[in-house]
This record gives structure tokens, sequence and C-alpha cells, in this order.
């Protein structure tokens, strides 16, 4: 059973993160590529203490890159929207931008 840590690795702070964080009451992560919806779920309920209302989550592969001759490539990575239950109250962890 992973822990709440290692299923989201950090929130995504975007403009269209925030945009949806304010108009639709949507949060944004990075979340493990393993991490089922349900764990990603339960693992905001935990941290955040709020009623989660669906969760929707997105696959990114790795982009390359190179240094000169040497190419190599991003990991890929797992994005999550979570949208909380009405009436819940917005975790404020983007407020001193």
């Amino acid at each position: 059973m992973p822990t709440m840590y290692t299923v989201i690795r950090r929130p995504l702070i975007t403009e269209k993160g925030l945009g949806v964080k304010e108009t639709a009451g949507t949060l944004v992560f990075e979340v493990a590529p393993q991490a089922t919806k349900s764990e990603v779920k339960e693992a905001v309920e935990a941290l955040f203490k709020v009623k989660v209302a669906a969760v929707r989550t997105s696959n990114f592969a790795g982009k390359e890159r190179r240094r000169g001759r040497y190419a190599g490539f991003r990991p890929d990575w797992k994005k999550a929207y979570v949208r909380l239950k009405a009436g819940e109250k917005m975790p404020e962890y983007a407020s001193n931008l």
C-alpha cells in the first residue's frame, strides 16, 4: 500500500491549473505513474481533509532532450485533476504567488 506522499508527488502550479482551481473547484497534481484514481482520491482526502467528487488522470510521455551531441529522455509522468465536492473549502497551497 503506497503512502499519500508517494502517490501525490507535487501540486502543479500553472496558469491553467490555477484557473480550474478558481472556476471549477479542481486541484491539479503530478502523481506517481502507477497510481490509480482511487489511490489518488484517498491520498487527497487524507492529506487535505476534503471530500473528492471525481478524479481524472492523464499520462504524458517524456520528451527528448539534447545537450550538444548527447540525447536523452525526460521521464514519463502522470497528471491528476481532482474535483472537490460542492461546498468543500479549497486548500491554499498556492497562496504566496
